[in-house]
């Protein structure tokens, strides 16, 4: 093979997953969110956030709550980003903003399910436990280190409580609401969803062939995670680029008022979910949609917010509204559509036979592999678990294993972009090294009850784990009195 064509392909590759990505996941898990993001930062108080996730709410309320927030949501990683930066945006503090961020994906109750299903009940469990104690362990850490930079952040952002203003109207709770439920409509996987009630034939001619060509276009693997490009995922790619040309004329001064150009993207983007919540099926006769529960639920709740903030809301609102939505898409999407493309390009350059020689075993490099393997060979929720199963297969302990489950939905290229791109490169990569670490040490310590340590041996691993985490704590902590005295005392000498 020669450079010219080896490049081609890997630039395919690139593209190929990029196609699949916007294809397949963006638009009933990706888009809602971004709606969720908006209305967090448009519609609800900013007291209302930083009274229970604020710097100066009580740890055990912001951290717990931060943790449930993100299984209550149950995302995954690029769907959490908006949020993260949502509800940073408002006030809360870095540490439960942290806690947030990583748990959220993390304990995605799909991935858990499935997970236990696929590979083995004692990974989900072990996956469920560990990155709740890790998530509020991390958030704890960035919090005392970054404890100006935080107490700045609070100081521009307001971090201030009074309850007459924290009061969050009722309408703006039940369109909050009416976008959660979009967001889970979306991505439960439950029959009376993905059944089909109902039927039509487009007579389209030719479908099939389109299918077959973009099958050639964009080569896929299932055993590798590689998804392909259906052609109803074609459609929907051409939709989305549709949607991003209008918003850019009717969503960016929004806030001055309505345009002609903003009705038109609000109406393709109805299009465009009810067209992704739709099963269509190519044939040589034409184009079968078929009709699910997943569409009825889209309908009902486009309905129904559409009748909420016609009712209840000033047009301002609703300007607000989705300005902030786009600030979000304007901030994020790129980042994520550059990421998703390199994954693509770096994958085929990790060989399957490494992966057994580097984390055949419960070793610290093993589990450092596994750690590595989740950054650079990142799929998205759900995916991540036979392509997990397919390491199992190919000999890759169950130790390490579990390291790459934990950093698989943390750490992917686009995740450390973006979350670099609202929190700022140095707090990211902190934050990048703490998840590496507990996910490298998390591998180590199940390896080794896998491995049929005795109990006490798995328990000093598990103490001596948390001693080091309470001692970091004390540490930075007393660093942060010391300074804080500092500061204090410095005028009076002056």
């Amino acid at each position: 093979m020669n450079v010219g064509t080896f490049i081609v392909g890997l630039l395919q590759s690139g593209l190929g997953n990029l196609a699949a990505y916007l294809a397949a996941h963006v638009l009933l898990c990706l888009l809602p969110a971004f709606f969720v993001a908006g209305a967090l930062a448009a519609l609800i108080p900013q007291p209302a956030i930083t009274r229970f996730l604020g710097r100066s709410a009580p740890k055990y309320i912001s951290y717990p709550a931060a943790a449930l927030g993100g299984f209550v949501l149950a995302v995954c990683s690029c769907t959490i980003l908006p949020l993260f930066a949502g509800i940073y945006k408002k006030g809360a503090g870095l540490g439960p903003a942290i806690t947030f961020l990583f748990v959220g994906p993390a304990i995605n109750i799909l991935a858990l399910s499935y997970t236990g299903v696929a590979i083995g009940m004692d990974i989900a469990i072990a996956r469920l436990v560990l990155s709740i104690a890790f998530g509020i362990g991390i958030g704890l850490l960035m919090a005392l280190i970054f404890f100006r930079d935080d107490a700045r952040h609070a100081a521009e952002e307001g971090d201030t409580f009074a309850a007459g203003e924290a009061r969050v109207p009722a309408q703006n709770w039940a369109f909050l609401g009416l976008l959660l439920l979009l967001l889970i409509a979306g991505t439960l996987q439950i029959g009376l969803l993905t059944n089909s009630y109902a039927q039509v034939t487009l007579p389209l001619q030719g479908m099939d062939r389109f299918q077959d060509l973009l099958y050639r276009l964009v080569p896929f693997d299932p055993s590798r995670g590689e998804e392909g490009v259906t052609a109803q995922g074609a459609i929907l790619i051409g939709l989305l680029i549709l949607i991003g040309v209008s918003a850019w004329r009717g969503l960016t001064h929004v806030d001055e008022g309505f345009n002609t150009w903003t009705w038109v993207t609000l109406g393709l983007i109805v299009l465009t979910l009810l067209t992704a919540a739709v099963r269509m099926v190519p044939h040589a006769g034409g184009l079968d949609i078929f009709f699910t529960g997943k569409m009825f639920a889209v309908v009902l709740l486009i309905g129904a917010m559409a009748w909420v903030a016609r009712r209840y809301f000033d047009p301002f609102d609703i300007q607000e509204w989705l300005w902030e939505t786009w600030r979000f898409v304007k901030q994020i999407f790129p980042l994520l559509v550059v990421g998703v493309f390199a994954v693509g390009v770096l994958r085929p350059l990790i060989r399957p036979e490494w992966i057994q020689a580097l984390a055949g075993r419960n070793t610290l490099l093993g589990n450092a592999a596994g750690v590595v393997f989740g950054v650079f060979m990142y799929f998205p929720t759900l995916v991540e678990v036979p392509i997990a199963n397919m390491f199992l297969q190919l000999g890759m302990h169950r130790g390490p294993l579990l390291a790459y489950l934990m950093a698989d939905p943390e750490l992917s290229l686009q995740s450390i972009l973006i979350t670099a791109s609202i929190i700022g490169k140095t707090k990211a990569w902190v934050y990048v090294g703490f998840v590496a670490l507990f996910s490298t040490l998390a591998g180590v310590v199940y390896g080794t009850w896998v491995d049929g340590a005795p109990a006490w041996r798995l328990l000093l691993y598990i103490a001596g784990g948390l001693a080091l985490l309470v001692a970091l704590l004390m540490l930075i902590g007393r660093r942060r009195r010391i300074l804080h005295l500092a500061e204090v005392s410095s005028p009076s000498r002056s």
